[in-house]
């Protein structure tokens, strides 16, 4: 599919490209490069076409003040090596830039401002701030689909100031996320992990009508677990959770939507230890849910066999352990392996998933894999995003 940037007249253009660059660091290095990977058409793209590119993105939560372990430079000087092209980082506070003060160098094509969220009017969306960026270019380019469902002010309000478009990962996301929600191909399967059911219960909602199955694992499934009469030990759960759950099985029984959630767990005394299988009636009060288990695992590959679209985001277990990592990458495996079929259509999306995947080398063998997490989650719900509303 042709983007929009195809039709646009770029050489010589300055364009502020808005990227998620948030990717973890830990003593200044970078331990998981995939969200710097996944932008690289865009700017190759841009390049192509002779535009000069101002690159805007944040990491970390600086809430507002300049914190040096939080600078963008490691991430510059990554970015750099891989396309093969000098990188400016601009550290110059930036409410005193000015359009005029970039590019000067006419061999210059990317320079990178520090930071954005080093000023508390990122995130309060200040009008002020806004039309300042706006200020620095002819264009702006949001390839931020993991940011776009946040109204802050280099995502949602700068838009007002400055012609707008989307990017080819944001567009890549939206056309992907559009085909398991739109264009379906049945039977389809959601699988949907993670920790707290609260912050899923309206994707899950929204999707009972549209999906055959949908899977619930991680420690979501414990909330499920207590409420059908099981021991969870000391396992992590959510409080007042039961209306929840009831009005799910009651909307999936009218939608004929199959709700699958464990039939055995794996379980340990603390996050460091072994594994131990048990059933759903030998739950000690002092086991901790880790995982779920070999016949929970049977029953989700056999679900995605019959399955021609698989929708995941969110792992299920505490894959950091090996220990309880066994049911989240038979998962994986079994996705993979039905993708070999051609008769497939896989998503998997949110910041655990991809760094499961990105860990078994096998992220490249989905259909599509989304770094977006909220986002992710927000748009599957129906939710308008603000940063995709505002562009052209």
């Amino acid at each position: 599919m042709k983007s929009i940037l195809d039709q646009l007249d770029l050489s010589q253009k300055k364009v502020l490209l808005r990227l998620d660059l948030n990717v973890p660091l830990k003593n200044g290095k970078i331990t998981d490069a995939i969200r710097i990977d996944k932008i690289l058409p865009t700017i190759n793209h841009l390049l192509n076409k002779k535009a000069k590119i101002v690159i805007l993105s944040h990491v970390g939560r600086p809430k507002g003040r300049k914190v040096n372990e939080l600078s963008l430079l490691p991430i510059c000087e990554n970015l750099k090596s891989k396309i093969n092209t000098d990188i400016k980082l601009i550290t110059k506070n930036l409410r005193k830039i000015n359009s005029s003060d970039l590019f000067n160098n006419p061999k210059e094509k990317v320079v990178m401002l520090e930071n954005l969220r080093f000023y508390e009017e990122e995130e309060k969306n200040s009008n002020d701030f806004a039309r300042h960026l706006a200020g620095l270019a002819d264009i702006y380019v949001n390839d931020a689909f993991s940011c776009s469902h946040r109204a802050h002010a280099s995502i949602s309000e700068i838009a007002k100031f400055i012609p707008s478009y989307p990017g080819l990962q944001l567009t890549s996301e939206i056309n992907a996320l559009n085909k398991v929600t739109s264009e379906i191909k049945k039977p389809i399967t959601c699988i949907v992990g993670g920790s707290k059911i609260s912050t899923k219960i309206n994707i899950i909602k929204n999707l009972i009508s549209k999906f055959d199955n949908i899977i619930i694992v991680g420690g979501m499934a414990n909330n499920i677990l207590k409420y059908k009469g099981h021991s969870i030990g000391k396992s992590i759960k959510e409080e007042n959770c039961d209306q929840i759950i009831e009005e799910i099985f009651n909307i999936s029984k009218k939608e004929n939507c199959k709700i699958i959630y464990p039939e055995d767990v794996s379980v340990g005394e603390n996050l460091n230890s072994l594994a131990t299988v048990k059933d759903l009636n030998n739950i000690s009060k002092d086991d901790l849910i880790l995982d779920i288990g070999p016949q929970t695992i049977k029953t989700i590959k056999n679900v995605i066999e019959v399955s021609n679209t698989v929708l995941w985001n969110g792992p299920a277990g505490y894959f950091e352990n090996p220990s309880f990592a066994k049911g989240s990458f038979e998962i994986a495996h079994k996705i993979v392996e039905k993708n070999k079929t051609k008769t497939f259509y896989s998503v998997a999306g949110g910041g655990d998933t991809v760094a499961l995947l990105n860990n078994m080398g096998v992220i490249n063998n989905f259909n599509f894999v989304s770094t977006a997490g909220g986002a992710f989650l927000e748009y599957l719900e129906g939710k308008e995003l603000p940063g995709i509303k505002v562009l052209n």
